[in-house]
């Protein structure tokens, strides 16, 4: 018979618990560290809520004034073109404010990043690009950050949580080119949100139309849309995501004004007035933005500042880290030699693309 070789004693200082499943063990009373959520409940409070958030989309869909109604605050003034001589921007800019915003006992430091001039002129190749470019720099900031030997005990957090794309109404038809390309980029970098904005613009059939034309694209050229399906998930949260993409796109109607209530005038509701009466954005039979706000604010604002990091940005910091291994690499073997054209430097490692 062969004689089985004695294991090998373990490492001293190393400790493995691969395959290893730790009991449950009753406790006999009280102890206390139930009350840890409590604890961390307390410490998110007193620092308060990061949350950045992107308007892309044509000029005159109404995103300053969608982000107003979203926070019911004063937080954009619209950038569009207010007279004919106004020059049209050549280019696509970023423009990002900052705000605090709080309700209740939770403060929330919100980032707004408009996009003005995108897809503004006849010629809109790579008109896309800037985007992309400042999403990316963002993750490539916080990296660097990151790998700093003495770097803040809290890093500012200025990467895109959240992409709201405003699709242009246009009825009986369904993503444009430039629509579906700027989409398929986006959505490799970033939890990308789809609208129709002006809805109210639609009526209810073609309204429905638009939706379903829209939702057959994104099969079609299989973009692949916020939020999504992951191994854990209960089967409660699988049931909102698909309610979710059942409504995607949103068809969303912002407003800067306050009317009284036709049936209660003591009560004011946010709407745009026509000559037909008064269209409330709050109202589920006049638009979806109550289903728009309740999946951005109340479900899934945590999820979408969560898969931000742990989607996005672990992607992005895995392929640049593997860049800066691969140049060390590199370095190290072509000691005392030119280095090869071609490889990127560490520093172009920790901001190329």
């Amino acid at each position: 018979m062969a004689s089985v070789a004695p294991l090998s004693p373990r490492p001293a200082g190393s400790f493995s618990i691969e395959n290893e499943q730790a009991p449950s063990v009753p406790l006999g009373g009280y102890v206390g560290f139930q009350t840890i959520t409590d604890q961390i409940q307390k410490r998110m409070l007193q620092r308060g809520f990061e949350f950045n958030i992107m308007v892309v989309g044509q000029s005159g869909l109404g995103k300053s004034t969608f982000i107003n109604t979203l926070f019911n605050a004063s937080l954009l003034s619209s950038t569009g073109r207010t007279l004919p001589t106004t020059p049209i921007p050549q280019t696509t800019s970023i423009s990002t404010t900052t705000h605090t915003l709080t309700e209740g006992p939770v403060r929330l430091h919100l980032s707004i990043t408009d996009t003005p001039g995108f897809a503004d002129t006849i010629n809109n190749d790579r008109c896309w690009d800037p985007i992309v470019k400042y999403i990316k720099d963002q993750h490539s900031a916080f990296l660097r950050k990151e790998l700093t030997a003495q770097r803040e005990s809290r890093i500012r957090d200025t990467r895109i949580h959240c992409c709201l794309y405003f699709v242009k109404p246009r009825g009986g038809r369904g993503l444009s080119e430039l629509d579906v390309m700027v989409l398929k980029k986006l959505a490799d970098v970033v939890n990308v949100v789809p609208v129709i904005a002006k809805s109210d613009s639609l009526t209810l059939e073609e309204r429905a139309e638009v939706k379903e034309l829209i939702r057959s694209d994104f099969q079609k050229y299989g973009i692949n849309l916020y939020p999504y399906s992951a191994p854990f998930m209960t089967d409660d949260d699988s049931a909102i995501n698909h309610q979710i993409h059942s409504l995607i796109p949103f068809c969303v109607i912002g407003a800067s004004s306050s009317f009284p209530h036709p049936s209660h005038p003591q009560k004011l509701i946010r709407g745009r007035r026509t000559r037909w009466g008064v269209i409330d954005v709050e109202d589920e039979r006049h638009c979806e933005f109550v289903y728009l706000r309740n999946f951005l604010m109340v479900t899934h604002l945590y999820d979408l500042i969560d898969t931000t990091r742990e989607v996005h940005y672990e992607g992005f910091r895995a392929k640049q880290l593997l860049a800066l291994k691969e140049s060390s690499a590199g370095g190290n073997a072509g000691q005392g030699q030119q280095q090869q054209p071609g490889r990127p430097s560490s520093r172009q490692a920790l901001g190329g693309y």
